[in-house]
């Protein structure tokens, strides 16, 4: 017990002896500490930011017949829609059921007739711009009587809103009122989307489906597992990932999560060695001290146990400091990168804090050359 509070009187009064220097220090530990703070938390966030992004464009995933082409026409039974797991650890997977046929649209009045892909999916959505008071006497069309027309589609045949269109395949007909019009710049310009129980009559074959699409969330990695695991469900199809979405969400955050890593590491080595650049100055003035120390009974191990308790103290005070500034600093920096703020991890704080200790530690090395001063030496002011 004595033994415990001469050293935390020694320890105190170590802390008030230079508060000069011992200040710069722990600028410097929490000023290293706020940026490692910021950087991992928008590391974290920005894995999240990007999923996010990257599930906008649209399905990631994809089921098809075994050994399907572009120009085959194998189906998928509708059933296998049911067997696709939807609540994963990362959040809850979307699919969705299309039927894709070549059909012969035409406008009712003026009857030209143009050879389209007809997509039928389900769910199908669409954004009508009729209006109650331009239709005051219709009722709002059943989504299977409602189609999608495509703007370069939309061009060629002349159709206009709310104009009725007929689509034929051999011996079956429908007809569909044009709710809207969809322009994207891809594929979905030169096509009619329709319900998929309209394009199963339209193509004679029913409860039958091309392909299933899937928005599932996670990370590359996550997605891969996904696949992996639904294609040991699914023998009898074949399972596919959008690699340009997949790959490119992949590529993206691994260069920005790299780009972080190093940044924060480069931070850490730079506080270790303003820290060890401090702690040499104050083993030069410690000398005396250190020699007064052993030539009364100190032990070198009870002597450098005192200054890296030193050490750690500083780095857990500049790392609780400059932690919690740093998750502060991220939220505005997510504003400027991502343009959301990004949201405050819990994890990174005591990540952090750890690291900031072990880099004070790190800087507190120059101390161990205490261990070698003789006393003899010193009080002949040789040392």
């Amino acid at each position: 017990m004595p033994d415990r509070k001469m050293f935390w009187r020694i320890l105190g009064r170590i802390f008030t002896s230079n508060r000069g220097r011992l200040l710069i220090i722990l600028l410097a530990l929490g000023a290293g500490a706020a940026v490692t703070a910021a950087l991992l938390n928008l590391q974290i966030d920005a894995k999240r930011r990007i999923t996010t992004e990257f599930r906008a464009f649209g399905p990631n995933v994809v089921i098809v017949p075994k050994g399907a082409s572009a120009s085959s026409s194998e189906t998928l039974p509708e059933s296998i829609i049911h067997s696709v797991p939807l609540k994963l650890p990362s959040g809850r997977a979307a699919p969705s059921a299309a039927l894709y046929l070549v059909a012969s649209v035409s406008v009712a009045p003026s009857g030209k007739s143009l050879s389209v892909v007809v997509a039928g999916t389900n769910p199908f959505a669409f954004v009508s711009r009729s209006t109650p008071a331009a239709n005051p006497n219709e009722g709002t069309p059943a989504p299977e009587h409602v189609c999608v027309v495509g703007a370069r589609v939309a061009q060629q045949v002349g159709v206009q809103q709310d104009a009725e269109l007929v689509l034929a395949n051999g011996d079956h007909r429908e007809s569909c009122r044009v709710a809207s019009f969809r322009q994207t710049g891809g594929p979905e310009d030169d096509r009619v989307e329709i319900a998929l129980r309209t394009s199963q009559r339209l193509a004679g074959l029913a409860d039958r489906i091309s392909v299933i699409e899937i928005t599932v969330p996670g990370t590359p990695r996550a997605i891969q597992n996904y696949i992996a695991d639904l294609q040991r469900q699914l023998p009898d199809a074949e399972v596919r990932p959008v690699r340009q979405f997949t790959e490119g969400e992949a590529k993206i955050y691994n260069r920005i999560s790299g780009i972080l890593s190093y940044t924060v590491a480069l931070v850490l080595v730079l506080t270790a060695l303003c820290v060890m650049a401090a702690m040499t100055n104050v083993a030069l003035e410690r000398r005396n001290d250190v020699g007064l120390m052993k030539a009364i009974g100190g032990a070198t191990r009870r002597v450098l146990r005192l200054f890296l308790a030193e050490a750690a103290l500083l780095g857990l005070a500049g790392g609780v400091l400059g932690a919690a500034l740093g998750l502060l600093l991220s939220i505005w920096l997510g504003k400027q990168v991502f343009g959301v703020a990004a949201r405050p991890r819990l994890i990174v704080y005591p990540v952090a804090v750890a690291l900031t200790m072990l880099v004070s530690i790190a800087g507190a090395y120059p101390l161990r050359r205490l261990a070698n001063i003789r006393p003899a030496s010193v009080f002949r002011g040789e040392a």
